[in-house]
């Protein structure tokens, strides 16, 4: 993922936040329940069906998350709301460019992933697994209050892999649209059907990260696979959410021609033209400091390659202000939204239309 780590302090100085705890997981059993989707095998071994990976778990070992443990041969989530991390964002940065533009989002992390990226750039939080953290116990009640008191519109889980945390997600999802707030997924995409299914009737936006279009790159680099993931994306915008793509671009490993033009093919055929997608720059962090920063022609490649695919809305991430930020109208080209940075300016957008030509656009607003 993509997103800066905030520091919890942010959202601290408020006074009617003081009294959320911050303990570690052995001071606070709060934070375990137990898991859903899972079935009991012989000898207390249980076998885990939230994500692809279907872990095969024995007594008092972890899943691949980290965070999802069998004891006494019951599945048990050890971050039941448990936060690592919480930040008042733009809702840009998640990075999501057609869904309530300008708006703020009151954004929660935790730890654990279904995946091992060697280019992480969470990794601090990611990698790490519950026992001894010093996270904090955020019941699922409060989240619409503390966003609303901080001007938010919605909620966001983010920063680590929010699948993980489906026992908590899920029911503070239905709390925050309940108070009217909308709610967003920072994700990798690596869920099962059933689980995808349940929090997608309270879940209005995700952000996909798609590594690479080939099952090597995820094999060998992201200890996981391609096909639950396209599958995932899929779904989504079957379910009715809303959808939007961001593929990180890593020289000599994912960033070949053909593998960019099949990736935008996949997605106009799957997912539809005007789904947004993100080209995202690289930079190197973790296991790959090795590789150095996407060159700026290769995104603008990636750009060419996406429009000639016949892809309406085409960003290109961490690289300084310009077009390639903006939102054009994809039948007379007029500026609907110009970006500075996460601040945007709504230009020539009526009622979800162009103000201009009067084209529908693709994008969710208040």
């Amino acid at each position: 993922m993509n997103t800066r780590i905030e520091a919890c302090s942010e959202v601290e100085a408020n006074s009617s936040y003081k009294n959320i705890n911050k303990a570690s997981f052995i001071e606070n059993p709060k934070m375990k329940k137990e898991a859903l989707f899972w079935k009991p095998m012989k000898n207390q071994i249980v076998q885990c069906f939230l994500c692809p990976h279907h872990c095969i778990i024995a007594p008092e070992k972890h899943g691949i998350c980290g965070v999802r443990k069998n004891e006494n041969g019951t599945l048990f989530s050890l971050i039941y709301q448990a936060c690592s991390s919480i930040a008042i964002d733009p809702i840009e940065k998640k990075p999501l460019y057609h869904f309530y533009p300008g708006s703020r989002v009151l954004s929660l992390g935790s730890v654990g992933c279904t995946f091992r990226c060697d280019h992480c750039q969470n990794y601090q939080i990611s990698m790490a697994r519950p026992d001894g953290q010093t996270l904090r116990d955020i019941p699922a009640e409060q989240l619409s209050t503390i966003a609303t008191e901080k001007g938010c519109a919605g909620v966001a889980w983010t920063y680590n892999e929010p699948t993980i945390w489906h026992e908590y997600t899920r029911e503070a999802a239905k709390m925050v649209k309940e108070a009217g707030l909308y709610t967003v997924y920072v994700t990798n995409g690596y869920i099962e059907e059933e689980p995808l299914e349940e929090i997608a009737q309270y879940l209005d936006a995700m952000n996909i990260d798609v590594k690479a279009f080939h099952e090597e790159f995820y094999k060998k680099f992201c200890k996981a696979k391609l096909a639950p993931v396209l599958q995932t994306c899929e779904r989504a915008k079957k379910l009715g959410v809303h959808l939007e793509l961001t593929y990180l671009v890593i020289p000599g490993r994912n960033d070949t021609p053909s593998e960019i033009k099949e990736f935008c093919q996949w997605v106009g055929e799957k997912l539809g033209g005007d789904t947004p997608i993100h080209f995202s720059r690289f930079h190197p962090d973790y296991k790959m400091t090795d590789v150095p920063a996407t060159p700026l022609s290769t995104l603008l490649a990636c750009h060419t390659a996406a429009k000639d695919a016949g892809l309406q809305y085409v960003y290109l991430g961490n690289i300084g202000h310009g077009d390639y930020d903006n939102t054009y109208c994809p039948s007379c080209k007029s500026l609907l939204i110009e970006r500075y940075g996460f601040s945007v300016d709504l230009k020539g957008l009526a009622q979800g239309a162009c103000s201009r030509c009067g084209a529908a656009i693709s994008i969710c607003m208040k």
